[in-house]
């Protein structure tokens, strides 16, 4: 189907440029304009305006520009058909549609497919955990264990998936969902050499991942017995809307406080965000257990330039995730760093101490990188010289990827002191 003329002007008037930009941005005024980091290429300094007056946007940087509709097209890897429909949602604006041609039909967006597929299996899993006897006796009950309310539950659209083979499956396909969307969409596999296929996700609680949009792109899946044949996690493999090096889980619930609060607070796991969001700390993502990449960092940099990274207690996990401080620091952005008592993390931690107290841990005990990096390591060096040489020198290579002239200038005098 096709939008009509009329609704698309209604759509297009509705959408304010401002507005929508600034669900993906954290927009600031500066004279007549509004500006930010381009979120379309990685910068320092903001070379991304927003008119309002005129409707439109455009980067000095990367040369990106356009209306409201181009930007949700561009952001969101969507079509111009897409894009407005994604408008009229969000304004709650009624749309009026006439047929497609043969050709345009046949052109629909494959991506599109996907969206759909992902979406309803979101709902199935979801249902599985209030409707169904197995979803309630086994996944509900988890989620209680953990503290997680209804509420809760429902804002992150957790659900389970039912322990039978085919079960997700064959309910799809009899909704009339092809097989080859869902193999594409990584909620169905098939080996046609044995005429088999069947779910990816059996027998586990499911945690949706949204893009920033709200669109479910992937799914998390967590066993709950003991299983030494089955990883304790599952993930959906790599799609055409869903690719892990560049979404953080919880952004969508987040990204508003996190513009607000200006600072987010990243950590490693699900339940982490599920439970600080839920004691009222709502800027909060996760890297779901993968290693931080440059462009989960630019994607935080859209709505803030400061990033507190909270750690739980044990030391080699610290070490191998400071690796990506160094991406943080020479994206510009400010990182502090903060570590939970032995045994303890930040899940852990909330539900014993309450938000309140929570939050004034951290402000407590967060650190800058030089202070916190010499705390951890200079322990270990002891009086030894070559090994207190090694650690000046990281440092310094730190240091030296800030790319601000006068920050960069601060901290060597903070560690030289």
């Amino acid at each position: 189907m096709r939008l009509d003329q009329e609704t698309i002007e209604r759509i297009k008037q509705a959408a304010q440029v401002a507005d929508v930009i600034g669900d993906y941005v954290s927009l600031k005024k500066k004279g007549a304009n509004l500006w930010a980091c381009c979120p379309f290429h990685g910068e320092k300094s903001p070379s991304f305006s927003v008119s309002p007056a005129k409707g439109i946007y455009k980067c000095f940087g990367c040369g990106k520009a356009g209306d409201s509709v181009r930007f949700i097209m561009d952001i969101e890897g969507l079509g111009y058909g897409e894009a407005l429909r994604h408008l009229a949602k969000k304004y709650s604006i009624a749309i009026q549609e006439s047929p497609l041609t043969d050709e345009q039909l046949q052109a629909q967006n494959a991506r599109e497919s996907l969206y759909i597929a992902l979406n309803y299996a979101k709902n199935y899993y979801q249902n599985n955990l209030f409707q169904h006897e197995e979803g309630q006796s086994i996944g509900y009950p988890y989620f209680k264990e953990r503290g997680f309310s209804d509420k809760t539950i429902k804002a992150f659209e957790l659900g389970y998936s039912l322990d039978i083979w085919d079960a997700f499956t064959r309910d799809a396909l009899k909704n009339g969902y092809s097989i080859d969307v869902l193999e594409k969409a990584g909620l169905t596999i098939r080996k046609p050499e044995e005429n088999k296929m069947f779910d990816r996700f059996r027998n586990r609680v499911i945690f949706p991942i949204h893009n920033v949009s709200g669109k479910t792109i992937a799914f998390g899946a967590r066993i709950l017995k003991a299983d030494k044949n089955q990883p304790k996690y599952l993930n959906s493999p790599e799609t055409e809307v869903y690719h892990k090096s560049n979404i953080l889980y919880g952004i969508y619930q987040a990204k508003n406080a996190i513009r607000s609060k200006d600072v987010c607070y990243l950590v490693e796991g699900y339940t982490d965000v599920i439970s600080l969001y839920q004691a009222g700390i709502e800027n909060v993502v996760a890297s779901s257990g993968t290693s931080l990449t440059l462009e989960q960092i630019r994607l935080i940099a859209r709505f803030t330039q400061n990033i507190t990274v909270l750690y739980d207690g044990d030391p080699a996990g610290i070490k191998a995730s400071l690796r990506g401080m160094d991406m943080i620091l020479e994206e510009g952005l400010n990182v502090k760093l903060v570590v939970f008592p032995q045994g303890e993390d930040p899940d852990s931690y909330v539900q014993k101490i309450g938000s309140d107290a929570f939050v004034q841990y951290i402000t407590d005990h967060a650190s800058d990188f030089i202070t916190f990096k010499a705390e951890l390591f200079l322990k270990e060096a002891g009086n030894d010289p070559f090994k207190r040489a090694e650690l000046i020198k990281d440092m310094v290579g730190s240091i030296s990827r800030i790319p601000d002239s006068i920050k960069r200038s601060v901290f060597f005098k903070k560690q030289q002191a």
